[in-house]
This record gives C-alpha cells, structure tokens and sequence, in this order.
C-alpha cells in the first residue's frame, strides 16, 4: 500500500502532531478492521488532510483533540462552503465530507470523543442518478466483436482473453476488479463460483455455459503455463491483466459499433441486472448476485426497467404513436 503510505506521511508532516496518535489509529482502523480499498484509503486521507488544512486557517492555529470536540454545525458548513468555493461539484462534496464524518463516526465507536455537531450538517444533495445499462443486443455484440481489436502479435489469445473477461461482467454480473482479481482455479468448482467483492465479502454466482466455455477457450490458447493460484487473466507480460486493458478494449468496440459513450464494462453488470429483472428475476436474488449491501441499491434497478418498459411501449404501441 505504497500510496496510501505517501498519503500517510504527508499528513503527517503537514499536521498536526497533536492529532498524529488518532490520525495514525484511524488509518489502522481502515486498514485493519474496515479493510478498504487502496483508493477508498488514499481518498479518506486526502480529505481529512483538506479537513485538517482548513480548520487550521479557520481557527488560526492547529487545530487539537479539544478543538474537533467543540466544533459546531456552522463551522462544518463553513468547510463545505470553502470545498465550494474550490470548484468542487456536489458530488465531490459529498464525497470529501463522508471522510470527515467517518472519521468522526470512528471517533465516537472508540469512545474517543464525540461531536454531534456533524449529524447536524446534511451533505449536499445530489441528482438521483439510474445506473446505464446497454441493450441486451448490444452487449452481446460488444463480447462477440472484441476479440477483433487484439494486436496482430497476440491476436488469438489475446481475443479470446478479451471474450472472457466481457463475457463474466455480462454473465455473472462481476465488478471489472472482481474478475480480474480471479485466479486460475476458482472457476473450476462446479457451477458455482465464489467471488470475494467489496470489503472482502464473499458471494455465490452460478456459471452459465456461456461463462465457463469463454474462459475455457481463453484458457486453452494463453501461451503462459498458468498454475492454480496464479492470475486468471493475464497481459501481454505475464502479469495480472489491468482494468485499464479492459476498459482501453470495450473502447474500441464502442466506437466500432457507434454505442453511446455509457457503454463502458461496468456497464455490463448494470445490463446483467436490469437484464434479469426485466426476464422476471427476484430483486432480492438480484441483490445476493450483485454483492450489494442493501436492497436499495439493488432497487435502482426497477427504476431502470421500468424505464425501459416505457421506452419499449412508446416505440411499439399502434396508441402511443398517435
């Protein structure tokens, strides 16, 4: 974790050595017990450290234990208007003030202190937005046609490795990062796959055939002599093959078949939802294979299908052309 390291000992440098011990069991405890992402730890850091600049100017000196304690609601609109004033979308917002009350939120679970003042303080409000989905022609377009962009110099392997990866996002409704973070070995268990997601929360995906025989292909044609708990999916060099890959491939595919910008790989598990709950899918089934946390999240789905519905009936319907 050597950029969140970076970001550690930049705010250590920068601030504060009155707060350094919490600061540095936070980070611990985001490590350790919360176990986030490197980038949701760099992000968390990166804006305590805006927090921290800021009550420094805002109180005139560096702020301590005390001062974090006695802060009050105005002083966290004052920040949100200095992010404001930064240029900040609310979304950025919105993000840079979850750290702060994360920190606060670990703050009062390790009865270190407590200000209620930030549970007074709402973030700013963002626009409601549906996830994307690309039609179910599309998509499979998309996995069929990618394959055709591979370099000349690994051309057959490096297609079918391609097909693959697509092909699980579709299939299985995986995270980029989950499918790429397979190992050879953990698809060979049946019909059922067993995938670690956020926060190392494992789930169950059933395999469909279609899963099974890309990656077999794939597989087959890789010229690495690949073991059981190496990578799954590697590059050109032999190493873990990086999202970036993915992404640069779906790119090309999109602009060869002239779909909408949204088209993007995580939008393949988006169609893999709305796909399903359109085909008469349980929402609740839905959440497990997605990993989501809460059924709200799953739920944004039903928006989406409902939409789409509408799209299909004011496109077909004799009344609705009228």
């Amino acid at each position: 974790m050597s950029c969140a390291m970076a970001q550690k000992k930049t705010l250590e440098q920068n601030h504060l050595l009155h707060l350094h011990p919490l600061i540095t069991k936070w980070q611990d405890y985001l490590v350790s017990e919360k176990r986030v992402s490197n980038h949701t730890y760099d992000a968390y850091i990166r804006d305590l450290n805006k927090f921290l600049m800021f009550l420094t100017d805002h109180l005139a000196k560096a702020p301590e234990q005390n001062d974090l304690e006695k802060l009050k609601p105005a002083d966290f609109r004052s920040y949100l208007a200095a992010r404001r004033r930064d240029g900040l979308t609310p979304a950025s917002m919105a993000r840079s003030f979850s750290a702060v009350r994360a920190f606060y939120k670990y703050l009062r679970k390790s009865n270190i202190l407590n200000n209620d003042a930030i549970d007074a303080v709402s973030s700013p409000k963002l626009p409601r937005r549906l996830p994307r989905p690309i039609s179910e022609d599309a998509a499979k377009r998309a996995i069929k046609e990618v394959g055709d962009f591979a370099a000349p110099a690994t051309h057959d392997w490096v297609a079918l490795r391609d097909i693959a990866v697509l092909t699980l996002l579709y299939g299985c409704g995986l995270r980029v990062a989950e499918a790429l973070s397979l190992n050879v070995g953990d698809l060979d268990k049946g019909d059922i796959m067993t995938v670690v997601g956020k926060r190392n929360k494992e789930r169950l995906i059933p395999l469909i055939p279609a899963v099974t025989e890309a990656v077999d292909k794939y597989f087959k044609a890789c010229p690495k002599n690949l073991k059981p708990g190496d990578p799954l999916f590697i590059g050109v060099r032999g190493k873990r093959l990086n999202a970036r890959n993915v992404q640069l491939a779906m790119q090309k595919v999109r602009q060869a078949l002239g779909l909408p910008s949204t088209a993007t790989p995580h939008a393949l598990r988006h169609s893999f939802a709305t796909h399903l709950l359109t085909a008469g899918g349980d929402l609740r089934t839905i959440q497990e294979l997605l990993g989501h946390a809460d059924l709200s999240t799953t739920q944004h789905y039903t928006d989406v299908d409902t939409a789409y519905l509408l799209d299909v009936y004011n496109n077909a319907h004799p009344s609705a052309k009228k």
